[in-house]
């Protein structure tokens, strides 16, 4: 296994992190424990979830995952060897504390303290703000619409001050944004420099062959400021795998599954995308996944990148990408390809 800092902390994590999300909804708990036992094995100290979790979202699954972690703790009594990140969910959801704008004391703290109950411990290594409140472009969105009559949200700087003193009290240890534009991440860092408020050290946006948005604003901050991309979707929830090539539709995959609801990366032009990514995959002997997963990992702005899987063949192959290095003409071909479809699914 490969590892980085998580941003200018002395936490090492792995450049491969497992994520959770269909640990209590399309994964069991057996399942979960299957995962992160292997995962471990492999070297790999970092997992992320959220309270939000398991997905698709709905009542019934919210915080299923984080049991299913939290019960593996306590069998295992390993919780020292994890670098551990949650989310507390933005607005939206009238079955998480209403459905209004998450980012208030009260609203952090509830959020906060249900985790650390359900995750089992006494404290977060990486909390974050899973999306923003503010109206903005985010979740497939790359035009952003000002709305003079938006709904009221909490600043910046009032959120900082609520998350620092729970980092003081122990509970956190480093704080991270998710989801955020390139506005919302000056913002942030500007409060830590200008007001000494909590610095973020992570952002956790979507990253992929179909979607590298990330490159053109935010990839310039990362570097600059020492604050890494935790890309998430690096399969692009599986179109990158290949599986769902000439309109496949594998029954117990996540379209199969939940095609209603998911409509991100379902358009003619990501299909025509990932249909030439995969002839350039064959053409290098190497399987679709496994140069879509080396590629994001090899991005300097990446710090980690966010696998998720619902079989164990998967989670192997995942990991095994850790292990390819793609050489120069190979990003060159990715990079023409990229140019003759920009973003298709963004």
């Amino acid at each position: 296994m490969k590892f980085k800092k998580l941003g200018a902390t002395d936490l090492e994590v792995s450049l491969i992190c497992l994520g959770t999300m269909t640990w209590g909804q399309q994964n069991s708990e057996t399942d979960g424990f299957a995962q992160m036992d292997y995962a471990l094995e492999q070297g790999i100290n970092f997992f992320d979830t959220a309270e939000l979790y398991a997905t698709p979202p709905m009542d019934h699954s919210y915080g299923k995952t984080e049991k299913v972690i939290g019960n593996w703790f306590l069998q295992k009594k390993n919780r020292d060897k994890i670098i551990l990140g949650s989310k507390i969910t933005g607005p939206g959801f009238k079955w998480i504390r209403g459905g209004g704008n998450e980012y208030y004391e009260k609203g952090i703290e509830s959020a906060l303290h249900e985790s650390l109950k359900r995750l089992k411990t006494d404290y977060i290594d990486l909390y974050q703000l899973h999306w923003p409140e503010r109206n903005t472009n985010y979740f497939g969105k790359l035009d952003y619409q000002h709305d003079e009559n938006e709904k009221k949200w909490h600043e910046f700087e009032s959120v900082l001050k609520i998350l620092e003193k729970f980092i003081k009290q122990g509970k956190i240890r480093h704080i991270g944004i998710s989801n955020e534009t390139p506005y919302g991440f000056s913002q942030y860092l500007k409060l830590n420099r200008v007001k000494n408020l909590p610095r973020i050290v992570s952002v956790q946006n979507p990253y992929n062959f179909l979607n590298r948005t990330y490159d053109v604003g935010m990839s310039e901050i990362s570097m600059r400021e020492n604050v890494g991309l935790l890309a998430y979707s690096p399969l692009a929830f599986g179109y990158l795998s290949g599986k769902y090539r000439n309109n496949e539709m594998p029954k117990d995959s996540r379209m199969g599954l939940y095609a209603d609801i998911w409509g991100r990366y379902r358009k003619d032009k990501a299909y025509e995308a990932v249909d030439e990514y995969y002839k350039l995959s064959k053409k290098k002997n190497m399987s679709l996944t496994h140069m879509a997963l080396a590629y994001v990992s090899s991005r300097p702005f990446v710090t980690s990148n966010i696998i998720g899987a619902t079989t164990m063949e998967q989670l192997k192959e995942n990991i095994e990408s850790i292990d390819i290095k793609l050489d120069d003409e190979t990003i060159n071909e990715i990079d023409l390809i990229h140019h003759s479809y920009p973003n298709p699914a963004p």
